[in-house]
Formats: C-alpha cells, sequence, structure tokens
C-alpha cells in the first residue's frame, strides 16, 4: 500500500516595528505589536481557522484515515497566546483526534544549526516542550527551519534523539533517484529521511492559481490521476508546503479549499495511496537508500540552498554581527534579553534582506513589510546596535559583582 504524507509549517515572525537611528539607546521595545498583531488575525481568518475546521472534519468523516502533520514555530505558538486563542484551540482540537502529528523545529525558526550545536539544541528542545505543553504530544520527527539539512545537522539532529527528519527531494542530492522511498543519512544510518516531492507539493503550493500553467485548473480529480500515475515500485509521496497555501498564497476563491476537500474520498476511493504521519512512514517502510548532503540544502527557491537568508554580504553581516553575541547571551539571566536574543534569530529578518529579484522575486516580496532589502538590513542594525548595548551593560555588571566578590579574597593573599 503506497502512503501519501502531508506535512504543512505553520510560521509567523515576530516582525520588526520602524526602529530609526536616533531609537538606539533609549527605546528597547523592537517589535510592532500591532502589525504583528493585524498579520496573525488576517492570515487565522482566511487560512488557521477555516483550514483547521476543514481538517477537522475530514478526519472526523474518514475516521481516523485522513491524517495530516504540522510543525508550528514557537514565534508562531507565542501569538496564538497573545494575539489568536481561538486558532490555538482550534489545533488543540485537531491534536485530540489522534490523526494530527506535531514534529519539533526551531523555536525561533532560526538557522542557529548552521553556527551554534548549544543554540540550535536549546532552541529545538524549548520548542518540543512547548508542544508537548500545549497539544499533549512529544515530537518524535524533527523538522528544520526551512527544511535545511546537511549530513553535520541530520548528526546533530540524532545526538537530540530524533530518529527521522524531513527534507527536500533536491534533485542535486538525489540525482537519478526518486524521493518517494524512505532514506537515511549515509554517515549517520540512525536518522530516516523523508524527502519532500517539490513537484507534487509545488503544484499545490505555487501553481495552484496559476493560469498560465499548462495543467491549470488543478482539480482532485486530476492530482489523484497524477499520484496513480507513479510507478508501482514507488511507495511514498511526501507533500510538504506552508499552511498559509489554504486561504492565503492561494485565495479561497481559487477553489483550494474545495481542492483539499475533494482530495482525501478520492485519494482513498479511488487510488492504492493511504494518508500517514512521518513517525508512521518511518516505522512502516523500508530504508531503500543512503544520501549524503555535504553543503545544506532548503527548501527555497530554485537553487534549494541558503541563498535566500545568506547570499550577499548584508545578509553575512547581519548574521555574524548577531551571533557574534552569543557567549555573551548565554551570560545572562535577563528574561527581556533571551526573549529579543531568540526573536531577533527569525530567519525572516535574513530573508527580508535578500536581493534575488528574479525566478523568485515575487515569493521574496511576499509578507515583506520592507520596501528594499536595504531597508530591512538598516532597520534590523538599528535594532542590533540597541541590543548589543544593552548585552554589553548587564556583562559589565556581572562583571562587576565578580570582582566585588573576589576582592577580599585577593587583599586577603596579598597580605600574606
Amino acid at each position: 500500500m503506497k502512503k501519501l504524507c502531508f506535512y504543512f509549517q505553520v510560521h509567523q515572525p515576530m516582525r520588526l516595528r520602524h526602529y530609526r537611528f536616533f531609537d538606539i539607546s533609549k527605546n528597547h521595545d523592537y517589535f510592532d505589536d500591532k502589525f504583528n498583531f493585524e498579520i496573525m488575525r488576517k492570515v487565522a481568518d482566511k487560512c488557521y481557522l477555516p483550514m483547521n475546521q476543514l481538517l477537522l472534519d475530514l478526519i472526523h468523516e474518514f475516521k481516523g484515515e485522513f491524517k495530516v502533520s504540522f510543525s508550528i514555530s514557537g514565534t508562531a505558538l507565542d501569538q496564538f497566546e497573545m494575539y489568536a486563542h481561538d486558532v490555538l484551540d482550534s489545533f488543540k482540537r485537531l491534536a485530540a483526534t489522534g490523526c494530527v502529528e506535531f514534529l519539533a523545529e526551531t523555536y525561533s525558526h532560526s538557522l542557529s544549526a548552521l553556527v551554534s550545536q548549544e543554540e540550535f539544541t536549546n532552541q529545538v528542545k524549548r520548542q518540543a516542550a512547548k508542544i508537548e505543553e500545549l497539544f499533549g504530544q512529544k515530537p518524535k520527527v524533527f523538522r528544520n527551519t526551512e527544511l535545511i539539512y546537511s549530513n553535520h545537522i541530520g548528526w546533530m539532529v540524532n545526538q537530540m534523539g530524533y530518529k527521522t527528519m524531513l527534507t527536500e527531494g533536491a534533485d542535486k542530492v538525489l540525482e537519478w533517484r526518486s524521493p518517494n522511498y524512505l532514506y537515511q543519512n549515509e554517515h549517520c544510518p540512525d536518522l530516516k529521511l523523508l524527502l519532500k516531492n517539490y513537484k507534487l507539493s509545488d503544484d499545490i503550493a505555487f501553481r495552484f492559481s496559476q493560469a498560465s500553467w499548462d495543467a491549470y485548473p488543478l482539480t482532485a480529480d486530476k492530482y489523484v490521476d497524477w499520484l496513480k500515475s507513479i510507478s508501482w515500485t514507488e511507495e511514498i509521496v511526501n507533500l510538504f508546503m506552508d499552511y498559509e497555501t489554504f486561504g492565503e498564497h492561494q485565495w479561497k476563491e481559487s477553489g483550494i479549499f474545495d481542492f483539499m476537500y475533494h482530495l482525501p474520498r478520492l485519494v482513498l476511493g479511488r487510488s492504492e495511496f493511504k494518508f500517514c504521519t512521518p513517525s508512521e512512514a518511518a516505522e512502516q517502510l523500508q530504508v531503500r537508500g543512503s544520501i549524503s548532503v555535504d553543503n545544506p540544502i532548503s527548501w527555497a527557491d530554485m537553487e534549494r540552498d541558503l541563498s535566500a537568508w545568506l547570499g550577499n554580504h548584508i545578509q553575512d553581516d547581519a548574521f555574524e554581527s548577531l551571533y557574534r553575541l552569543e557567549e555573551k547571551v548565554k551570560r545572562i539571566k535577563d528574561a527581556d534579553i533571551q526573549r529579543d536574543w531568540r526573536y531577533l534569530q527569525t530567519s525572516d529578518h535574513f530573508y527580508y534582506m535578500c536581493t534575488k529579484f528574479f525566478n523568485d522575486g515575487d515569493v521574496h516580496k511576499y509578507f515583506n513589510h520592507y520596501n528594499t532589502p536595504y531597508e530591512a538590513f538598516i532597520n534590523f542594525m538599528n535594532v542590533l546596535t540597541d541590543f548589543e548595548e544593552r548585552v554589553n551593560k548587564h556583562i559589565k555588571a556581572l562583571d562587576a559583582k565578580v570582582d566585588k566578590k573576589t576582592a577580599p579574597a585577593v587583599k586577603e593573599v596579598a597580605a600574606k
């Protein structure tokens, strides 16, 4: 029996307010609460609430045969608690069905895996604990920010105890092979890999309402025919996409909700496919090969690499300036410093600085509240300058306390 695995990414960043140079040293309020509230309520009404209800209805209708999975960033969960309790409650109702799996990821939807194993591990533990607290599930499968993966990242994930991880089925990694099998990390065989079928995923996520597409309009019937045409030897199709695909990227008027309403009944009634969660796929399928990824891949853009976040000088400068503060921040117990540190790491801040305006230009403009990448850079660096000043003040105070404690001992030694 072939398997169909739906995975949805749910993420909203804590967007920065317009922070001027003259605010530095005077104002430590970095985040635009009004704008974040407006975006959350807009997406809640267009996507999260109607889509969660649709999934709940489908799960009940098919009595456990329809299953999906989610990865929800900590920044999204925080905003549910602040601005959208109705959304949080709707996810809790999905969790209670037993047909929805919640995955682990970095709390801040950050790029920490690229620079700091300690920060990466801490964020994953924090997000997993939040998932367990809210939904009563201890995550067993890991999904890194933007599906970013390499051999080393896989090793770190396995060190945290995860046995399964999701990533991109990139052609440059697979070459002649199909993403429609269960794989493993070549250097860490204990870690199983589920690979995104990017063509079939993107047919829904990006091309669904594209009138110039030769397959437009996409119907559930047509899509199931495509699934049925897959070779009988291939065992699983992983459909990974942003949850905002439904109602936000693809508006309700496009027919996207109707598509999802009809898809499960056609899949279950007319094909060999059965729905599964990532954990079930890893448990029930045999590993069919090993994957080696020396240079990190992601699910972003045509290149499937890191260039959406770290592809130019301003992104690299901002990224390196932020993580230079890590050792100092670790010494500071102040809750406000720790919160701001987490939120400043969110990958979206670097994504807004992307200067790629060709095949992927429209994607980079979506949900981007800056007029130019350079405006995003200047705003972020103004905030970071103020944050660094606050960090240094805390460190100075900590060092002063240490000096006070050691001074009597030094005097005693000197007297002897």
